[in-house]
């Protein structure tokens, strides 16, 4: 609909009525209305892509300056190239590279932010989580629900690395934040590895056990191992043309995400295959763990090869082309949008 131009008398007395109002805290709905309810998804975050042979030695530095002790975690946060200063991937999420070094405890504590971890680089660390430990392994996906105890260390010879990702800009909007450090370095092992997993995974569950949609999973890793065996299992069939071999983890209990804040996903591009263009609302974080491949993002074209890490914003439109076969780890908000019911997805011949 068209306005009519208004006069300068007219703009001035608005202007020096959004002055009076100004000072008791009121501004007018109809000068920010239409950022406020777009006809489609704005977001500040940019498309970016963080090379991890170009910045590994800057996490193995970090190493070097502060021990993990000091730090509590020592993290390098992948920052967003139009979000700096707000320790945030995308506008609802946060990412970083976690180092521990041989003989190293990141100590224990809680919080109410979710976090996953996934395993890029080195051999011979553990997290624990509410008692029981588990050994991490390259690629394997690990999680820590909102305020479960956890703790990591190194028993093994060489440096590892980990991509870490929370719902702390999340928590932060809700102003809802807490944090409890524990009265020891390490927990004590309640359970033996791999208690949780044959438990609550195995398509079966404690007799007595009773689990709502909502609450995190007791399954807190997920092999990489069974993540290749359920993609290769998948890839006899034909792909689909916008994600070629695609799935979720899930709480086994529910069917639910693992976590009520993160959703992750598990996808394989057989070699030379490219997707059609797809875009959703739920800005994703991927990450390369088997091959190599491009990004075509709004036209910005990236290169990936394995551990380098990538976002794509929200409502973004994008296509995936793997050069050899190609497996990719993702997390986003997706839980939370469906949750809500502003999840939306759209697909491109």
């Amino acid at each position: 609909m068209q306005t009519q131009p208004i006069s300068t008398e007219v703009h001035e007395q608005r202007k020096q009525y959004y002055q009076r109002i100004d000072a008791h805290n009121l501004t007018p709905l109809w000068e920010v209305l239409g950022a406020l309810v777009p006809r489609s998804p704005t977001t500040p975050v940019a498309p970016a892509l963080w090379r991890y042979a170009e910045i590994r030695e800057h996490v193995m530095e970090a190493g070097r300056l502060i021990t993990a002790a000091e730090a509590e975690r020592r993290v390098l946060i992948l920052e967003n190239p139009a979000l700096r200063g707000h320790s945030s991937i995308t506008q609802s999420l946060y990412a970083g590279l976690q180092l521990i070094l041989p003989g190293e405890v990141a100590p224990a504590h809680r919080h109410t932010q979710s976090a996953l971890r996934l395993v890029l680089d080195g051999e011979g660390a553990y997290t624990a989580v509410d008692g029981e430990r588990t050994t991490m392994h390259r690629g394997d996906f690990i999680i820590t629900p909102s305020w479960t105890w956890h703790d990591h260390g190194n028993s093994g010879g060489q440096p590892v690395v980990w991509l870490d990702g929370l719902d702390i800009p999340t928590v932060r909007f809700f102003d809802s934040g807490f944090a409890e450090h524990g009265k020891d370095a390490s927990q004590i092992p309640s359970r033996p590895e791999g208690d949780a997993l044959a438990r609550y995974g195995s398509n079966m569950l404690p007799v007595d056990f009773h689990q709502a949609s909502w609450e995190p999973t007791k399954v807190f890793v997920y092999p990489f191992s069974q993540t290749r065996d359920a993609l290769a299992g998948i890839a006899r069939a034909a792909a689909d043309p916008h994600l070629g071999y695609k799935l979720r983890y899930v709480n086994p209990a529910t069917g639910a995400s693992p976590m009520p804040t993160i959703g992750a996903f598990a996808q394989l591009l057989p070699a030379a295959f490219v997707t059609n263009p797809y875009r959703s609302t739920d800005g994703t974080v991927f990450t390369c763990l088997q091959g190599e491949g491009t990004v075509e993002i709004e036209g910005q074209l990236f290169e990936f090869t394995e551990n380098d890490v990538f976002v794509v914003p929200s409502w973004h439109t994008y296509r995936l082309r793997a050069l050899g076969e190609t497996l990719l780890f993702s997390f986003s908000d997706r839980p939370m949008q469906q949750g809500l019911g502003l999840w939306r997805e759209e697909k491109f011949n």
